[in-house]
């Protein structure tokens, strides 16, 4: 059973990313803050629940949350500052969409950037300790998902519907058939034999 949150604050935000080892599309990040009260037996790091799951977990996590925020930061700006940075920044932007004012930040991973005065504690799998950083867990992966399959429509060849931009071989195959799109990250090693990759 995971507890709902890691300090003694009333008003901690868990926050979370997903998208960090794709190829293609943004990094999403989102910041909950649940209520004292909340419960749920089926919440948990959202790489261990089903997409069905995900996708009925969405809806209460967003009903029942004092205050949540979701945040993309997309391929030109990852290239830009890296995907660490990147990564970072998008956090830091959804914690700014809250609506109140958290008291402590519950971060899923070993890295973090001081946001504002706030304190702040780097939890290797959160996501799977602490409600709060569990529920941003999903709702981070469903939007992202919701935005692959949105530009798949774009750009079919490459299945992102099925594999989310992650390096899976039908995805990599795809780019040495068809070249690389506006939504890959130029930075990444895209194809093993890159060096005779031509943007």
């Amino acid at each position: 059973m995971l507890g709902l949150k890691y300090s003694g604050f009333e008003f901690e935000c868990g926050t979370d990313e997903a998208g960090r080892g794709c190829l293609a599309g943004p990094v999403t990040a989102a910041a909950v803050v649940l209520p004292l009260d909340f419960k749920n037996s089926v919440l948990n790091d959202s790489k261990q629940l089903s997409h069905k799951k995900r996708e009925l977990l969405k809806p209460i996590i967003e009903e029942n949350a004092v205050s949540f925020g979701v945040t993309h930061i997309f391929e030109t700006e990852i290239d830009n500052i890296n995907i660490l940075n990147a990564s970072i920044l998008a956090m830091h932007h959804s914690i700014e969409k809250l609506s109140i004012l958290v008291e402590f930040i519950a971060v899923d991973g070993n890295r973090f950037k001081p946001f504002k005065d706030i304190p702040y504690k780097a939890i290797i799998k959160g996501d799977g300790k602490y409600l709060n950083i569990a529920a941003a867990s999903v709702l981070a992966k469903t939007y992202r998902d919701a935005y692959m399959l949105k530009i798949h429509e774009e750009f079919p060849m490459y299945n992102w519907k099925q594999n989310k931009g992650y390096p899976t071989m039908e995805h990599r195959e795809a780019i040495k058939k068809y070249g690389i799109t506006k939504y890959h990250r130029k930075s990444f090693r895209l194809l093993p034999e890159q060096l005779t990759f031509e943007f």
